[in-house]
């Protein structure tokens, strides 16, 4: 995959994960080329890798859409997001190195500050690299490809999470026992917290379930 082509993968999977491209809204290629500047080809090779992804549907004879999710495979996929975790925590409990424990902790200062400024949006973004620090130190490459892979798929729920109440405070308290757990080499206790941070059920999954109007308003 040239870089290019690479570049424009990660562009439209952006746009989904922010909701500007919604759940169910339908992928024109002409219009997206030229927004993008580019011929169809490079976008309906975009959009194949991004079927590959779950994040697209390519329908026979329909072109593309944004993929949707039902509340019944956000909650298995949140499911099996959580054992992923929980299992990414447990090994970097055993694993980190020295610097990556002190990348951990830099990622946790910064969603302290997204969260002391009350911005959902920059701790999204802080979020992804906190949790991306305790996949890097599983050191178990396949794991972290699987981790990731589902990651992407669920980031538009992610992120619409974080705009609950109290969600940002609470999601930050719940990163600092992580840290703990994994610094101090507690890889049983860093997989229960990371399970139940990443868990959407009771109160949690009614607002997830409250909010995905918003994310699919507008959808065409």
């Amino acid at each position: 995959m040239t870089t290019h082509s690479a570049t424009l993968r990660e562009e439209i999977e952006e746009m989904i994960a922010i909701g500007e491209l919604k759940p169910g809204q339908h992928l024109d290629e002409t219009e997206l080329a030229a927004r993008f500047g580019v011929s169809r080809t490079p976008v309906r090779e975009t959009l194949i890798q991004l079927a590959s992804m779950g994040l697209v549907v390519i329908r026979p004879r329909r072109g593309a859409i944004v993929a949707e999710l039902g509340p019944q495979q956000l909650v298995e996929m949140f499911e099996v997001m959580s054992e992923l975790e929980a299992t990414c925590g447990r090994l970097a409990a055993r694993r980190m190195t020295p610097v990556e424990q002190q990348a951990l902790f830099a990622a946790h200062q910064a969603c302290q500050e997204a969260r002391d400024a009350q911005e959902p949006d920059v701790y999204y973004y802080k979020n992804e690299l906190f949790h991306e620090a305790i996949y890097a130190g599983s050191h178990n490459q396949f794991l972290i490809e699987q981790t990731r892979n589902l990651y992407r798929r669920l980031r538009p729920y992610r992120r619409l999470q974080l705009r609950v109440r109290d969600r940002l405070s609470t999601s930050y308290h719940e990163h600092d026992g992580v840290v703990q757990a994994i610094v101090g080499g507690d890889g049983e206790l860093a997989a229960r917290l990371l399970r139940e941070h990443v868990m959407i059920q009771g109160q949690r999954f009614s607002d997830l379930m409250a909010s995905l109007p918003q994310l699919q308003r507008d959808a065409a």
